[in-house]
């Protein structure tokens, strides 16, 4: 009786490590899209610092270890003109936010949170970067540059047409972010020395061979002037009737975290013990 406990302990282990074994990492992809050229936002770090936000939803656990976005480099500078790069994962408002807003915008609804929920930089060795000349004298029909103001002067309509270097940059996370089940903003920030990075839009709801969602947030852009607020690129900012609406041009990939297998198999396993242990009571008797 010993030998067939043993024996049925053994081939309930065997079961629940293959059992366990089901379980596995997916590959996360997510892309909005291709640049459309319709809007330009200005994103940049530092003590001038302007975020732009676009949004993304992560629906199983995952850790994301890469990242491109596409935007413009104005004035003609080169490559080397790049000093610095910033990634911000933001949650939506009002998590991580102070709650009332302090009311200079015109809604907070759906809108980024006040601070960054995660971030990485390549001045503090968190991340690194490859980019990719897509186009020159690249141009965008509108752009948000400096006019990013509190209510009741929200709406400029935009600051017009911009040209520039079309560049994609390719970002690997020393760390990758570890994202739970949630609904995010992305935000990359571009240092250049006597120019700026412009973030490039893509179709707003996302369309093929972008990845859709369901709620498809608009596109967000804060500074120091509005900051913990922000507004919207195109309701807010852009305005008119109807106001257009954006998403940026940005991918993500990394993979899921594998989810446990349903706590059944545990079950049957208890319940197989107890039966054998049953058994061996009753043969000894």
């Amino acid at each position: 009786m010993m030998n067939l406990g043993t024996n049925a302990l053994k081939l309930i282990g065997a079961g629940l490590m293959l059992h366990c074994a089901v379980a596995h990492a997916d590959p996360y992809v997510f892309s909005t899209g291709v640049v459309d050229g319709r809007m330009a936002a200005l994103s940049r770090p530092g003590a001038s610092e302007t975020e732009t936000a676009d949004d993304f939803i992560i629906a199983q656990h995952t850790n994301v270890t890469r990242a491109t976005f596409t935007g413009l480099l104005t004035n003609d500078v080169p490559l080397s003109s790049i000093t610095d790069i910033q990634v911000e994962i933001y949650r939506v408002f009002p998590k991580d936010s102070s709650s009332p807003p302090s009311g200079r915008a015109p809604t907070r609804n759906n809108s980024p949170s006040d601070v960054a929920f995660d971030s990485r930089a390549l001045s503090a060795s968190g991340l690194t970067f490859t980019t990719d000349v897509l186009a020159t004298g690249f141009t965008a029909l509108n752009s948000v540059v400096n006019g990013i103001n509190a209510v009741p002067n929200q709406t400029t309509g935009g600051e017009g047409a911009v040209t520039g270097t079309e560049v994609q940059f390719t970002v690997d996370f020393a760390t990758p972010f570890d994202l739970a089940a949630d609904h995010y903003f992305f935000v990359p920030q571009v240092a250049v020395t006597g120019g700026n990075f412009l973030w490039l839009s893509t179709a707003h709801p996302i369309v093929p061979p972008g990845t859709p969602f369901s709620p498809d947030l608009q596109s967000w852009i804060r500074n120091g002037n509005i900051e913990p607020d922000w507004l919207r690129v195109g309701t807010d900012i852009v305005g008119g009737v109807p106001a257009p609406t954006f998403n940026q041009a940005f991918t993500l990939t990394g993979e899921t975290v594998p989810i446990p297998e349903p706590l059944s198999a545990g079950l049957v396993a208890i319940g197989l013990l107890a039966l054998v242990h049953h058994r061996a009571r009753r043969a000894r008797r």
